[in-house]
């Protein structure tokens, strides 16, 4: 990841709501949440969200797809995996021991297959 990429992630990133929306999507798995079920569980209004989303969505850290008449979100395990390892990579230092526990924690969160829903 360049670090223009980053700054667009970490600034998409350090607003309360987008935060929390990132982190709905990630605990949402591969299946993700129709944007309706995104602006409910977020506690924000339909356009409120919408705007939220698009930022996402331009940071690299969302994605979205149509599913009939439904915009499914998704977190992007890409771009954030992308954002982790911009951060870490230059932290061991030849010292690998140091990112082990950061490894680990990354490791356990990987994503499950997406289920067919049809």
């Amino acid at each position: 990841m360049e670090e223009r990429q980053a700054l667009m992630s970490f600034a998409a990133l350090s607003q309360e709501t987008r935060l929390h929306i990132v982190r709905m999507l990630v605990v949402a798995g591969p299946n993700g949440m129709p944007a309706g079920a995104v602006a409910e569980k977020a506690e924000v209004s339909a356009s409120n969200v919408s705007f939220h989303l698009k930022e996402l969505e331009r940071a690299g850290l969302i994605n979205q797809q149509r599913e009939s008449r439904s915009i499914i979100y998704t977190a992007n395990y890409e771009g954030l995996g992308a954002l982790i390892r911009f951060l870490m990579e230059d932290c061991c230092g030849g010292h690998p021991e140091i990112c082990a526990p950061v490894a680990e924690v990354a490791a356990c969160c990987a994503p499950a297959p997406k289920e067919n829903l049809l």
